[in-house]
């Protein structure tokens, strides 16, 4: 690639000797329109016009020439043809003598002043580029989001053609993920590239320490055969090192070998540390959710084993307890319909033991339909509520809107739900109606139970409503209470019920055909 006759620097200054010389140029035309009428030492402070600018804009050194050069013309032009002042006698050499002190002075002062304004200047983008990338991580986006950011904010801050950041592989390749600059083009992200094993990039990585190169002869398919490629002279490699382990590097070239300042590695390491930062914060992310989903699902199978173990339980009460009751109550029967009519106190008691061992069968039904109901089982969540809302002593309203089965932790959750609010109603809530509303939309089941009791109700005020909650999270749903005092209570819940995959929901393992 061709490169420039010049470097810039010398550029700059051949610039602004032009531009002094032609300032020293009009100010002597002004001296030129004034010198009749005022003394000529007295004018020799207007060339600070001419010193305050080159000052400011390029330094002390020029400033020191521009100086010489107003000394040199104001010599020649002003205190040679003044028949007041001798040229090279104490009276001009003075004047011209302090001019030159207090220029060079002005200039160094000047120089000093933009110096720190650019610093200043310099330290504000940075720390603002600094913060807009903080604030990124600080909203929890995405780490391609955060590596775009950082390469566009290093390129901006520093002029460079290109900057990438890269992620190191295990077989000794970088991936690009993240790019920005004038060339961002040329360098995509997902591009996966070689480490050579003696460039600067493996020097980084292996020391930690960010350094600059200006040797860019990989081999094909290389990060520095890429840089070479894209006419990059000069580049600064900063690892990314990640709760200690090499995790990657930042890579900024630019094409003008000049354009880095001398703290630049410093200033790309802070760059990279945050950088280090959002992927740290990703990764404990991703971890976070990884627990969180293994919890959810631990907490699934706890309550689908519960289910199994309540649902074998209401099988052994159904074809055992209660199988050996109804068939006692029949001997029973039988018995007393034997008893002759002279043993009527016998055929008495023959009926209060009876109706005792009946009681106890009604009583071990109810047990049963708490522990699992078998009509959920057999007849699915319809017919299971509405079952419910006939044992209610309460007036109930049911609605229940779904087209097929659904998976049976999810039925069993919205039963115990309606079961436990019907409960409630009916005890503590003095409701004289309810009304209960089951539908599925989009995959999740929308459970609501409302009564016009006296409200008051919260999950800290008893266990029922604490298991239900746990029961409902543990599916992966949501549960809310709404119970102000004296304007009823409503109890809404979302089920999810379609999970790709192995979610808490998906299963229908246990169900009775």
């Amino acid at each position: 690639m061709a490169r420039s006759w010049m470097r810039p620097g010398i550029s700059r200054w051949l610039g602004g000797l032009l531009a002094s010389a032609l300032l020293v140029a009009a100010v002597s035309g002004l001296i030129a329109v004034l010198n009749p009428r005022v003394p000529a030492l007295h004018l020799l402070v207007l060339y600070m016009l001419v010193i305050l600018p080159v000052a400011i804009i390029w330094g002390t050194v020029l400033t020191a020439v521009t100086a010489v050069l107003c000394i040199a013309v104001y010599s020649y032009f002003f205190i040679r043809t003044s028949p007041a002042v001798e040229v090279g006698g104490w009276r001009a050499t003075v004047p011209l003598a302090i001019f030159l002190v207090t220029a060079i002075a002005v200039g160094e002062l000047a120089a000093r002043l933009r110096r720190a304004a650019l610093k200043s200047a310099r330290l504000s983008a940075e720390q603002a580029a600094l913060r807009r990338i903080a604030i990124l991580i600080a909203q929890g986006a995405p780490p391609a989001d955060v590596f775009k950011a950082v390469a566009e904010e290093l390129a901006k801050e520093f002029g460079a053609s290109v900057t990438t950041v890269l992620r190191l592989e295990d077989d000794r390749t970088a991936s690009v993920v993240g790019s920005g600059g004038e060339q961002e083009a040329d360098i995509p992200v997902d591009k996966e590239l070689e480490i050579a094993d003696h460039g600067v990039a493996v020097s980084v990585l292996q020391t930690g320490v960010a350094a600059k190169t200006e040797r860019f002869d990989g081999p094909p398919g290389s990060v520095a055969r890429l840089l070479h490629d894209v006419g990059a002279t000069t580049a600064i490699v900063s690892p990314i090192a990640v709760e200690g382990r090499p995790w990657g590097m930042v890579v900024v070239a630019s094409r003008n070998a000049d354009v880095f300042p001398a703290d630049a590695e410093r200033r790309i390491a802070d760059f990279t540390e945050l950088v280090a930062t959002a992927i740290a914060n990703a990764e404990t992310q991703a971890q976070l959710i990884e627990t969180q989903a293994q919890l959810m699902k631990s907490r699934a199978r706890v309550v689908a084993s519960a289910d199994q173990v309540r649902r074998r339980i209401e099988r052994d009460l159904h074809d055992g307890a209660q199988q050996r009751l109804v068939s006692l109550v029949l001997q029973l029967r039988a018995a007393q319909a034997a008893v002759p009519p002279e043993l009527g106190e016998l055929g008495v008691e023959l009926e209060r033991v009876t109706a005792g061992i009946t009681s106890t069968l009604n009583e071990l039904r109810e047990y049963a339909r708490g522990i699992h109901p078998a009509i959920l089982a057999d007849g699915g969540l319809g017919p299971a509520l509405k079952s419910l809302a006939r044992r209610c002593p309460i007036p109930v309203t049911i609605h229940v809107r779904t087209e097929a089965r659904l998976p049976e932790q999810v039925e069993v959750a919205a039963y115990y739900i309606v079961s436990e609010a019907l409960t409630n109603a009916a005890k503590h809530a003095s409701a004289s109606e309810v009304a209960v509303a089951v539908e599925a939309v989009t995959a999740i089941l929308h459970v609501s139970v409302r009564d016009d009791g006296i409200g008051g109700a919260d999950f800290g005020g008893g266990t029922g409503l604490v298991g239900l909650k746990d029961r409902v999270e543990a599916l992966g749903g949501r549960i809310s209470l709404h119970s102000p005092r004296g304007t009823g209570t409503t109890l809404r819940a979302e089920l999810p019920f379609v999970d790709a995959g192995d979610g808490p929901a998906a299963s229908t393992a246990g169900r009775d055909p």
